[in-house]
């Protein structure tokens, strides 16, 4: 035999039987887990397991209607991965405050998110993280959102104003596609708050150069196939391109460009106008954050470097942009689903103030704002769950015991190194067990009488509102105080000038799931993520 030929068989061989190992590894690993004797649903399918039942628009959330069925804390096939789901309070808990003793899992972490985000905040662990959260936390505190809803009020007014536009003189109804007019909205906001920086999208009708960017980025990030999980947990499938590697790279480097124009402005502003500059509208988020940065308070071997910081611009975009307007699109949604009360209690409310730009202690002052903002956040998150990993040998609490295949009652769960768990965000939301027999139910005064929130609510181990919507211990959402107010802004505006209804049918919109959880008509599949409503301009009686 050739001996070429030879020595690549016996690469391919070796390479093979490598393979097999690895496999049968895995398959005992799963096999003797003690995650199995866990209740759970059946396993349909030996591939892909439960996987098309969590993801089905159509079952909205698959683990309530589980939950419901064999308790709190489950077990279900993620493909061919055992998946934990616990709702149980206590365990939820013990994995948000156990520091990073769970982590995002390492593939979703460097490559999912890393090939959208690049290195920022959201997909560092450990010393990194605390290094990155302790530089970014000066600029998103109380005083700095405060001095930022100047641009929130502006660009709803913005907003505001094109939709009055498109009302005709004789006040008729106007059916408007609410989703993507939020979100150019909220990314004219980012830009402008976050680093200083004009998209223009509510005026332009082709998206600048970062738009683009981020946008085909994002695309391809957002699209669930096969071949991008194998991707993520088998690395050497990365080293086969795919047809969209060139765009993506050249978007790549757009972004990049970008940031670091942005860092030298920011930097430039900073030496131009000392550590006590005036003039607040250079003061966007990536300013605060270098300067930040170079606070005497941080030592030098614990500053974020250039690149660290370029990093955070898509994560602006990305935490700052998509979850803000999928926010207010629900929201505007319940406002019209049912019955216009609530809208109708609302603008009462807001048009007791007598400007059209408030401060933030003004919005926050207004109680059936803030209970409506809460009320959507509990019921409409637009974060249905995320991931943890253990990272050692572990034992999770309960505070409600389970019942194993075998019948013996259990109070805690021993969870492996290595092991994925669900950390439902949604779900907890909504859980009749924690909020009520009308959990379901659009209810803003819940939050404003005695007794209105159960509590049993007041377990839930969020940073706010008793609810899970922005997480809680270190990855706490660092940007949930922007969002609050950002989210207020909108609203005051919106509901004080016009009055909405829905243009379709209530049970023909569906959430479905792509990064975050966004309405669909699911008439009009082909149309992709929308909310049509039919505004016309509030006319007092």
């Amino acid at each position: 035999m050739n001996p070429i030929i030879q020595i690549v068989a016996s690469i391919f061989g070796t390479l093979g039987a490598y393979g097999l190992f690895l496999l049968a590894r895995f398959l005992i690993r799963e096999a003797i887990s003690p995650l199995n004797n866990l209740p759970g649903p059946p396993n349909p399918s030996w591939i892909q397991g439960n996987s098309k039942e969590v993801q089905d628009p159509e079952l909205d959330v698959a683990q309530e209607k589980w939950v419901d069925k064999y308790g709190t804390t489950i077990v279900y096939k993620w493909f061919v991965w055992n998946r934990l789901y616990t709702e149980d309070t206590k365990a939820i808990n013990h994995i948000l405050m156990s520091g990073y003793d769970y982590q995002k899992p390492e593939p979703a972490r460097k490559w999912a998110l890393r090939n959208i985000i690049g290195s920022g905040i959201l997909v560092q662990e450990e010393d990194e993280h605390r290094l990155q959260r302790k530089v970014m936390n000066p600029a998103f505190g109380v005083a700095q959102i405060r001095e930022l809803t100047e641009i929130f009020m502006d660009e709803s007014i913005h907003l505001r104003d094109i939709w009055v536009s498109q009302v005709g003189p004789d006040n008729k109804p106007v059916r408007i596609e609410v989703q993507s007019w939020l979100s150019r909205m909220t990314l004219d906001v980012i830009g402008r708050a976050g680093f200083n920086y004009r998209f223009d999208a509510l005026d332009s009708t082709e998206p600048n150069e970062l738009n683009k960017a981020f946008s085909i980025i994002f695309g391809f990030a957002s699209r669930f196939t096969i071949w991008n999980v194998l991707q993520s947990v088998v690395p050497a499938l990365r080293l086969f391109p795919s047809t969209v590697d060139s765009v993506k790279k050249e978007a790549y480097a757009t972004m990049e460009r970008i940031g670091r124009d942005l860092l030298r402005q920011s930097k430039a502003q900073l030496a131009a106008t000392g550590e006590k500059g005036d003039g607040w509208r250079a003061r966007d988020l990536l300013t605060l954050l270098v300067r930040s940065n170079m606070s005497k308070d941080i030592p030098e071997n614990q500053r974020m470097t250039d690149e660290d910081v370029i990093a955070q611009v898509p994560t602006f975009l990305v935490a700052g942009h998509e979850t803000t307007s999928t926010a207010v699109t629900w929201a505007l949604f319940a406002l019209t689903k049912d019955t216009k009360a609530i809208q109708d209690n609302l603008r009462q409310e807001l048009l007791q103030v007598q400007t059209d730009s408030p401060t933030m202690d003004t919005l926050n002052s207004l109680p059936y704002l803030d209970a409506v903002v809460r009320e959507t956040l509990r019921l409409h998150s637009p974060v249905s769950s995320t991931m943890r990993v253990a990272m050692k040998d572990d034992v999770l609490p309960l505070s409600t015991p389970y019942t194993d295949r075998k019948g013996n009652v259990h109070y805690e769960v021993p969870v492996r190194k290595g092991e994925s768990i669900t950390v439902p965000v949604l779900a907890m939301n909504r859980s009749k067990r924690l909020w009520g027999e009308d959990v379901k139910e659009f209810r803003p005064e819940r939050w404003l009488t005695p007794g209105g929130v159960p509590s049993a609510a007041s377990s839930i181990p969020g940073v706010w509102g008793n609810m899970m919507t922005f997480l809680g211990g270190a990855h706490a959402c660092i940007g949930y105080r922007f969002s609050l107010v950002e989210m207020k802004a909108l609203l005051f505006v919106l509901i004080r000038a016009f009055e909405f209804d829905l243009a379709v049918d209530a049970d023909d919109i569906v959430g479905k799931l792509a990064m975050v959880r966004r309405p669909h008509v699911r008439s009009e599949p082909e149309k992709g993520s929308q909310l049509p409503l039919l505004m016309k301009l509030y006319v007092p009686s």
